[in-house]
C-alpha cells in the first residue's frame, strides 16, 4: 500500500509539472510567434522618417568580373526577399559568404532566424537598429514590406527574390509545414495531400493558424493578400509592382541559369556563386504530384501561378538578352566548379540523412515530427586553400547565423524544447 501511495504521488507530481511546463511553453510561444493578421499600420516604426544614411566611401576600383568587355564594380548592397521552399536557403548561404568575405553589414533579426514572420517586416525588428542606420544586406525570412525595407539600404541597392512552380512549392510546403497547420489535422487518409486537393475548400480556413503556408505562399511572402479573388485587378497590379521593385526574379527550376544572371547583375566572380544544395529533402520524402493533382494544386494556388507565369516569361527574355550560347558556357563553367568543390569538400561526395551527419555543427533544422532534411559531412583532410570555403559552403543557416553573431535565443530555446520532447 505504501509503495502504491508513493507511485500515485509521483504520478501526481508529474502531472502538475507537466501542466506547468505546458503553460510555460504556451506563454513562450505566444511571445515568440507574432499574430498573423498584423496590419501594415501597426508595423510602421516611429523612425519611419529616418531613412538609411550611408556614410561616404572611397570609390572601389573598377573590375571586369564576369568577363564582360565593360568594366563594372561589384554590387554590395542587396535585399534578398527570401521566399519559402524555393532553394532560398542555398542562395542565403551565397549571400552570407559574400558579406562575410567583404566585411559587409547585415540587417539581422533579433532572437530568431526570421523577422517575426508571418507579421509584416518592420525596421524595429532588426538587431541593434538605430534611426538612420544603413545596411548592406538583408536576407532573412520576412513578410515583405517595401517601405520599411527600402529605408534600411542605400538608394542603389539591388532587390532580388526567387520563385518556384506553385504546384511543386505547395507540395513541399504541405509536407514541411502541414503538421503546424491545425486544419490539416482533420485529414485522416494516408495521403493527406491528395485528400486535401480533392476538396480543399472543405478543409481550408483562411483565418486558421498558419493557413498562409497552404495557399499562394509566394503572394503572401511578398506582402500581398493571398486570398484575393483571382479576377480582381489588384492581382495584376501586384505582379507589376513586384516587377518594378525587383531587379531580378530568380527561378528555382533554373537555379544555375539564375545564378549566372545574378553574377552578371552584381558583377561578381564565379567563386562568389558556387553552392551546394542546402535544406533539401531526401528522395523518399518527396512524393511527386500526379498530372491531376498537379493541375489541382496549380488551380488552388492561382495567384502564385499567375505570378510565376509572368516572371517565367520575363526570365527567358533576360536569358535571350544575355545570350543563349553565353549562358550555356557560363552554366557549364558553374557546374564544373561546383563539381570540383564537391570532390574537395564533401565526405562521400553526396548529402546524407540527418542520422548520418557526424558533426553537430552541420545538422540542418528539421521539420516537426520528421528528420527528412539532408545534410553533409565535411572531409577530415582539406587543404588550407579550401578549408574555410568548404566549411562555409556546407554550414546550415542556423549555425551560420550564430557564426555571424546573431542573437538566436528564441530559436535555440525552441530547439532545446524540441530535442527534449523528441519532436
Amino acid at each position: 500500500m505504501l509503495l502504491q501511495k508513493k507511485r500515485w504521488e509521483s504520478m501526481a507530481k508529474g502531472l502538475v509539472l507537466g501542466a506547468l511546463f505546458t503553460s510555460f511553453l504556451l506563454l513562450l510561444y505566444s511571445y515568440a510567434v507574432p499574430p498573423l493578421h498584423t496590419g501594415l499600420a501597426s508595423t510602421r516604426t516611429s523612425e519611419g522618417a529616418a531613412p538609411c544614411s550611408p556614410a561616404p566611401s572611397e570609390p572601389e576600383p573598377v573590375t571586369s568580373a564576369n568577363g564582360s568587355a565593360r568594366g563594372c564594380q561589384p554590387r554590395r548592397d542587396i535585399v534578398f526577399m527570401k521566399t519559402h521552399k524555393t532553394a532560398s536557403s542555398t542562395l542565403l548561404n551565397i549571400l552570407f559568404r559574400f558579406g562575410q568575405k567583404h566585411g559587409l553589414k547585415f540587417a539581422f533579426p533579433n532572437g530568431r532566424n526570421d523577422f517575426d514572420y508571418p507579421a509584416f517586416f518592420a525596421r524595429s525588428l532588426v538587431q541593434d537598429y538605430r534611426p538612420g542606420a544603413c545596411f548592406n544586406i538583408i536576407c532573412n525570412h520576412m513578410r515583405f514590406h517595401y517601405d520599411e525595407v527600402r529605408g534600411l539600404v542605400p538608394p542603389n541597392a539591388t532587390f532580388i527574390t526567387v520563385l518556384r512552380d506553385p504546384a511543386r512549392l505547395f507540395e513541399s510546403s504541405f509536407h514541411y509545414f502541414g503538421s503546424v497547420v491545425p486544419f490539416t489535422w482533420k485529414l485522416s487518409g494516408q495521403d493527406k495531400l491528395a485528400e486535401f486537393l480533392q476538396d480543399p475548400d472543405r478543409y481550408y480556413d483562411p483565418h486558421g493558424y498558419n493557413a498562409h503556408y497552404l495557399r499562394n505562399l509566394l503572394f503572401f511572402d511578398l506582402g500581398y493578400d493571398s486570398d484575393l479573388d483571382p479576377s480582381s485587378p489588384q492581382v495584376q497590379e501586384h505582379i507589376l509592382e513586384v516587377e518594378r521593385r525587383f531587379h531580378l526574379v530568380l527561378l528555382q527550376e533554373y537555379f544555375d541559369e539564375s545564378l549566372v544572371l545574378l553574377k552578371d547583375l552584381l558583377c561578381w566572380e564565379l567563386e562568389d556563386v558556387l553552392y551546394f544544395k542546402l535544406n533539401a529533402r531526401r528522395a523518399s520524402a518527396v512524393p511527386r504530384l500526379s498530372g491531376e493533382l498537379y493541375r489541382r494544386a496549380t488551380a488552388w494556388n492561382e495567384l502564385d501561378a499567375r505570378l510565376y507565369r509572368h516572371f517565367n516569361a520575363s526570365f527567358w527574355r533576360k536569358v535571350e538578352a544575355f545570350g543563349r550560347e553565353r549562358m550555356a558556357r557560363e552554366v557549364a563553367a558553374l557546374r564544373r566548379a561546383n563539381e570540383r568543390m564537391r570532390r574537395i569538400c564533401i565526405d562521400g561526395g553526396d548529402a546524407v540523412d540527418a542520422t548520418a551527419i557526424q558533426d553537430a555543427a552541420m545538422q540542418p533544422w528539421q521539420p516537426l515530427g520528421a528528420k527528412s532534411i539532408l545534410g553533409y559531412n565535411l572531409k577530415k583532410s582539406i587543404g588550407r586553400r579550401h578549408a574555410q570555403l568548404c566549411r562555409r559552403m556546407l554550414t546550415p543557416e542556423i549555425q551560420y547565423l550564430t557564426d555571424l553573431g546573431v542573437n538566436l535565443w528564441v530559436t535555440k530555446l525552441w530547439k532545446v524544447i524540441r530535442d527534449f520532447l523528441q519532436w
